[in-house]
């Protein structure tokens, strides 16, 4: 008999490497094994496709049933499998046609009765099947999360015999297309509003810089000031995805979840892990390597709430990626790598008691007790945070204002974005990830800025990586007020939003 080949994929981190399922019948005792690095999932599916082509009323041939999943060196994992080893079988035995079969590319998991039940990562294998040009068929559940992907070609079903039916040219798969997404108009509708956060100007001002720029974002002040609050609004004034950014956002969702849902198409994430989360919680990991925190926040926003109660070791693994964009998780067996390219907002006391500086006086903490609570935080990891702002307590008049005073998410998101764009024109990124080479390009200051700049580095101990963050700060609250000159005002005023630095 003739060796059936079909085309299906693994996933490994964010790729999906393709696989060839050959199957092959030969006479003699009756037997089905499932060679190629198969793990424990892919073994089982024998008894599951068995049983599934039996209550289809396929015949099952009582002979040597031996299935390849090539290349041999690439560990395959989960039931995506059962669905080519099924067709495999019908077609090495003539049950349906082999001649169509090399135009697509095939995932699912059988259920017993023959119905196709959803598998992980679909987008991840959509994006790489619209590159071969395959048409690519999925169980119903995925295939409108993997019709995001535009120039993929999806074919949905929901059973074995669908499939075949399709294949024999008598009902064909109906074939899905971008869905339609809500606009981005009422993008800001979907988070709490900035004007509900009473007082706290200087803080909404940083928070308008940082999601101008993507600067990375440390509040520190006493329980009550409203640091929550700011940082779960803060998505509400960030400028739209992208369509790439979204994709790539929803594809690691996928890959971590199992799904993506698509009513949060081209909405920007926003995780907030609690202090308990351990290292690779907040990196990823496992013998199969997931992805951690920092990779599902991919283009959106980590919120590291009472910062100084995370343990200082697990921290201290967010240094790489707030620089790289990227996390390699290495383990015995394989190496996998995710783009971690995330906006960080932390929060923290000001002292182990919470309120120091308190108008109140209620602090009583020991000057020794205050730099051993601030020295959770590392020097390298608090240079890598751009801004570092205080969060004073709120006035008593401005708390028992009834109505709100400040401006709305949506005013503050159209300067923003007006800022943002201004960064892509004239760079192609924000002001954020601009490397060396470019700041000495974009950031360019007259020697009055460089003056200031020197008796900054001088007055607080700034290292070179502080140094060039402040330029890039400037930079953006230049993009903020509309010119191309960087000025000493803007200098003056990023300065400012070092103040870890001086204390």
């Amino acid at each position: 008999m003739p060796v059936a080949v079909l085309y299906s994929r693994a996933l490994s981190g964010m790729q999906a490497p393709l696989v060839t399922v050959e199957t092959h019948i030969a006479n003699g005792l009756p037997s089905f094994t499932i060679v190629g690095l198969a793990e424990t999932e892919v073994k089982e599916s024998k008894d599951r496709v068995r049983a599934a082509l039996q209550n289809a009323h396929f015949k099952i041939p009582a002979q040597r049933i031996t299935v390849n999943l090539a290349p041999a060196d690439l560990p395959k994992e989960s039931g995506r499998f059962d669905l080519p080893i099924a067709l495999g079988i019908l077609a090495a035995t003539g049950q349906i046609p082999i001649d169509r079969l090399d135009q697509y590319e095939w995932a699912g998991e059988l259920a017993l009765t023959g119905e196709l039940r959803p598998i992980k990562g679909a987008l991840a294998m959509a994006c790489h099947a619209a590159q071969s040009g395959l048409i690519l068929v999925l169980p119903q559940q995925n295939a409108a999360e993997a019709a995001l992907v535009r120039p993929a070609k999806i074919l949905a079903a929901q059973t074995l015999l669908q499939i075949c039916a399709h294949l024999h040219g008598q009902t064909p798969l109906p074939q899905f297309s971008h869905p339609d997404t809500p606009e981005q108009s009422t993008h800001e509708s979907h988070y709490p509003d900035l004007d509900e956060v009473k007082g706290q100007a200087h803080a909404k001002r940083a928070l308008e810089i940082a999601a101008s720029g993507f600067h990375n974002l440390l509040m520190a002040g006493p329980p009550g000031t409203g640091k929550s609050m700011l940082a779960a609004r803060f998505p509400g004034i960030l400028p739209a995805m992208s369509e790439e950014e979204a994709l790539e956002s929803a594809t690691i969702q996928s890959v971590g979840y199992g799904h993506f849902d698509i009513t949060q198409w081209k909405r920007r994430p926003f995780r907030a892990p609690h202090h308990t989360a351990s290292g690779i919680a907040l990196v990823g990991g496992g013998s199969h390597p997931r992805p951690g925190e920092i990779s599902l926040a991919l283009h959106g926003v980590l919120f590291l709430d009472e910062l100084t109660e995370f343990q200082r070791k697990d921290l201290e693994v967010l240094r790489e990626p707030l620089e790289s964009g990227r996390i390699t998780i290495s383990r015995a067996a394989r190496q996998t790598e995710f783009p971690a390219r995330f906006l960080l907002i932390a929060a923290m006391n000001p002292c182990p008691c919470g309120y120091l500086g308190h108008p109140s006086g209620k602090c009583h903490c020991a000057p020794d007790q205050i730099s051993r609570y601030r020295g959770k935080i590392s020097g390298p990891l608090l240079d890598r945070i751009d801004m570092q702002i205080e969060v004073p307590a709120i006035p008593q008049e401005e708390l028992l204002r009834q109505r709100p005073s400040g401006e709305k998410s949506s005013v503050i998101r159209e300067r923003v974005e007006t800022a943002y764009q201004r960064q892509l024109d004239r760079q192609g990124k924000p002001n954020g990830r601009l490397s060396g080479k470019e700041i000495d390009r974009f950031c360019a200051v007259d020697e009055t800025c460089e003056n200031l700049l020197k008796q900054a580095i001088n007055r607080l101990n700034l290292s070179a990586r502080a140094y060039h963050r402040i330029l890039k700060l400037a930079r953006t609250i230049a993009d903020l007020t509309g010119v191309d000159t960087i000025s000493h005002q803007h200098i003056a005023e990023a300065i400012q939003y070092r103040r870890l630095d001086k204390s």
